[in-house]
């Protein structure tokens, strides 16, 4: 479970959150929508972990798992590499049965720069489900994806958390994904930004 009761969150004098209270169950999914530059991603640090300045508090599960809008692989690891980076205790057969598993069983030494951009969004999301995560939180995963990858990314996606089930947030700012991936909606906005 996600618990988050964030009661301010500034930079320098500008206060950008607050206050923002939600829960995310196992198993659910729960979509932060909102125009750009209100402040989702930034509550996406905090509730992932990335961004301890705040006021408030969160409780997130052990196992977290982040999927950002840019893939960020190293570049100089193959995609096989870039999962045991995270996972170092997965055995090779797990590492081969999750790039199998998206699509890029054929492709474990292929490096970041050989593969699209879908493809590398389909190794970020390998990554982040490959330690059975407890609680996810994605980034605009599919953003400058066109709409057929998009629409496939989606569905792997849907998938991937109907088998895993962890507490999943979403920040997006389309009102389809979130529709299609989430249990519930929440709206943020206003300055500073708080939830609708």
């Amino acid at each position: 479970m996600i618990e988050a009761d964030i009661r301010s969150k500034s930079f320098g004098t500008s206060r950008v959150l607050g206050p923002v209270r939600f829960t995310v169950r196992p198993g659910e999914t729960v979509a932060i929508l909102g125009p750009s530059g209100v402040g989702k991603s930034t509550l996406l640090r905090i509730v992932a972990g990335i961004d301890p300045r705040f006021e408030g508090s969160v409780a997130r599960p052990e196992r977290m798992a982040i999927v950002l809008q840019e893939p960020t692989l190293l570049p100089w690891r193959s995609a096989a590499d870039n999962i045991r980076l995270v996972h170092p205790d997965l055995s090779r057969m797990k590492v081969h049965a999750m790039l199998d598993r998206v699509g890029l069983g054929d492709r474990p030494d292929h490096f970041p720069g050989q593969l699209s951009l879908g493809q590398q969004r389909r190794l970020a999301l390998a990554r982040a489900f490959a330690g059975n995560p407890e609680g996810l939180v994605m980034d605009e995963p599919f953003v400058s994806l066109d709409t057929g990858t998009a629409d496939r990314m989606l569905a792997l996606t849907e998938a991937l958390i109907a088998e895993t089930r962890p507490a999943t947030l979403l920040v997006t700012h389309a009102e389809s994904e979130a529709t299609r991936l989430a249990d519930r909606i929440l709206r943020l906005g206003g300055q500073p930004a708080t939830l609708a």
